[in-house]
């Protein structure tokens, strides 16, 4: 019997959908400003295109080529050549593509009045030849609160609520050069390859709004820009306000960061602990009106509403989010700092199934830099595929107005809310007690049909 060959029916489906993202977007052309482009050799095309389906074939580079399965017909010091030059600008790359994908893609099947955020966040990128690999160093995983070799990828995002996109990144490495492992090649800070590199050691919350000042330049806007506690530091707030963008972020527990409330500068605990909490079976604890970022005087400051709300994880424990727009309700505000989340599914799908961590195992920074733009170009196409797949109104302008668009929230998330905001006005209005409210939300609900019984209880 012989052996089944790979060259399937679903392998053309995934090349053709991969040619017509290249051609519907311009990659190859705009990948040629980015400086991605050569004199002679290989075309670049060539080498793009097989890079970025490389995570849908079976095996990596090296054994494609050990094995002669490489059709293209390149060797691979080409290959390297074509990841580690120098002169390709992917930042820039990923931002411009990013744009034209959202702002002549996404957009038009999103309502104006759709609550589109920037993301932003970090993952840890391990490399296992950290001595010989440029920059690597130690850095904080958060997830197990320990250090561990290699860069914290630091990404910002664009979310719908729907679909996310990857728009720009940063390898950070350690400031400290004591705990850089492998070694630091002098290249000119006036070239690209040296202006990443002076990225790659600065802190996190500079990069952050370097980025931010990218995407914004190149087109991207957003209303809400989310992060968790491990950015969100009054300063912070200030300089993306700054930019004319407003937060929402998770609130770090410390008695380092001040916020002004009721005419004294006090951290988020003591702020809990002398306020009254909300009773009953309200979506959040506790909703204050704050000022950030004042100077000793209270000035120069801006307001800001903190929510406290119950953790999912431990019920007797809490977390606090932050937003500087004032006119969102605390519901909203709940709900639109859960579009964090994307990002996190974001960085789990590329490290399991786009080989962020297993493709690439070169040692200079620019061939990394490279690979993780790949890799987010991948992400993006899957994204876009995905799109099309579920929203029908992408089947043309005939079903635009007859589709509705892609729900924001379910039916039985709606009518949770609904609910708990009249359980929440019938304790305010007749001051009853929490034992009152359970009994009456019992015979609330044993009075509607089971349909509705099981949503509620599902929410």
């Amino acid at each position: 019997m012989s052996i089944v060959s790979l060259e399937s029916a679903d392998e053309k489906n995934v090349s053709a959908s991969i040619v017509n993202f290249l051609t519907a977007y311009g990659i190859i052309s705009l990948l040629s400003k980015c400086g991605g482009s050569k004199l002679k050799g290989i075309p670049v095309k060539e080498l793009f295109t097989y890079t970025l389906t490389n995570a849908f074939r079976m095996g990596s580079f090296y054994m494609q080529h050990k094995l002669g399965k490489v059709r293209e017909g390149f060797s691979k010091n080409t290959y390297y050549r074509f990841l580690m030059n120098p002169r390709t600008n992917w930042l820039r790359f990923t931002t411009m593509l990013s744009e034209r994908i959202i702002n002549g893609h996404i957009r038009p099947l999103t309502s104006e009045n759709r609550d589109d955020c920037f993301v932003i966040d970090d993952s840890l990128y391990e490399r296992a030849g950290f001595k010989r690999t440029e920059l690597a160093s130690w850095v904080f995983d958060h997830v197990s609160m320990r250090c561990k070799k290699g860069f914290r990828l630091l990404t910002l995002g664009w979310t719908d609520g729907c679909t996310f996109l990857p728009i720009n990144y940063s390898l950070l490495a350690s400031n400290d050069d004591e705990k850089i492992l492998g070694p630091c090649n002098k290249v000119d800070k006036r070239t690209i390859a040296g202006k990443r590199r002076l990225m790659a050691r600065q802190k996190a919350t500079s990069v952050m709004i370097d980025l931010l000042k990218t995407a914004l330049a190149a087109g991207h806007r957003a209303k809400y820009v989310l992060f968790d506690s491990w950015f969100s530091n009054p300063q912070q707030l200030l300089d993306i306000r700054k930019l004319g963008l407003n937060t929402i972020a998770m609130v770090k527990r410390s008695n380092k960061r001040f916020y002004l409330f009721e005419g004294k500068p006090m951290d988020i605990k003591q702020i809990f602990a002398s306020s009254k909490k909300r009773r009953g079976r309200s979506r959040y604890l506790l909703s204050v009106s704050v000022k950030v970022g004042q100077d000793n005087n209270g000035e120069n400051g801006i307001d800001a509403r903190i929510v406290c709300v119950r953790n999912r994880n431990n019920r007797k424990d809490w977390i606090a989010i932050i937003c500087t727009d004032m006119s969102l309700s605390e519901n909203d505000i709940i709900r639109i700092y859960g579009h964090r989340w994307d990002i996190e599914v974001f960085f789990k799908t590329c490290k399991s199934s786009l080989l962020l961590r297993k493709e690439y195992h070169g040692l200079s920074y620019d061939g990394l830099t490279a690979h993780v733009a790949m890799v987010f170009t991948r992400y993006m196409l899957l994204a876009v595929s995905k799109r099309d797949n579920e929203d029908d109104r992408t089947l043309g302008e005939l079903f635009y107005i007859m589709i509705a668009e892609v729900a924001d929230m379910t039916y039985h998330e709606a009518m949770q809310i609904i609910v708990e905001a009249m359980l929440a006005t019938v304790q305010e209005e007749f001051h009853i007690t929490d034992e009152q409210v359970e009994t009456f939300y019992a015979k609330f609900m044993s009075k509607l049909p089971e349909s509705m019984q099981h949503l509620l209880q599902a929410a």
